[in-house]
């Protein structure tokens, strides 16, 4: 029996992203998550417009959700972010296949584009953040922590589709490279300092 139209959009979130993860995007339909949520497809409607306004506000509570997270242990939220960016980074990632067939949809949509640049903005916002905490000096002359902020969050969203493409991509290899990459801008910025 359908439970009465008193569930709330964080509630329906939460069960559109349990469909997703059960049915994979290739079978997620608002159908599907008025099922999972005991809602009638209407109650669905009423929150969303569209199948891909819901699956923008799934990207949206994660990745908020994901910064949340990290920030709570202060002293090391950039190893934390890094973390949290390599256990997303596989073959299989459900994030990354949704995120990235949001951006396909986005070239023929101006309003999921605009969304989608929105969310990335605040990535970048918080990446930025979160380097001025880790770095009291520039680590090279010239490059803002506001472009630093967009180079790692796009290094991340790239090591995520060589995953997705390769199915043997080397995730271990990359990441702990990339983190020596982290550290060794770490130490630019120590001796620019001094």
């Amino acid at each position: 029996m359908a439970k009465p139209n008193v569930i709330n959009k964080d509630e329906l979130i939460k069960c559109a992203k349990e469909c997703l993860v059960d049915k994979g995007i290739e079978k997620f339909t608002l159908r599907a998550v008025a099922e999972t949520a005991g809602v009638t497809q209407g109650t669905i409607y009423y929150h969303f417009k569209t199948k891909e306004q819901l699956l923008i506000n799934i990207v949206q509570d994660i990745c908020e959700t994901s910064w949340q997270e990290i920030s709570q242990s202060s002293e090391y939220v950039i190893e934390e972010a890094i973390a949290s960016a390599k256990s997303r980074c596989s073959y299989d990632s459900f994030f990354h296949k949704l995120f990235l067939s949001l951006v396909a949809s986005s070239f023929n949509s101006e309003k999921i584009r605009g969304q989608l640049g929105e969310i990335i903005m605040t990535e970048n916002k918080a990446l930025t953040e979160n380097l001025s905490n880790f770095w009291t000096e520039f680590p090279i002359e010239g490059v803002s922590l506001e472009t630093w902020g967009i180079l790692l969050n796009a290094i991340v969203d790239g090591l995520a589709l060589q995953a997705l493409l390769q199915k043997d991509f080397p995730v271990e290899k990359a990441y702990k490279e990339f983190v020596q990459l982290v550290n060794g801008l770490n130490t630019l910025a120590s001796k620019e300092a001094e």
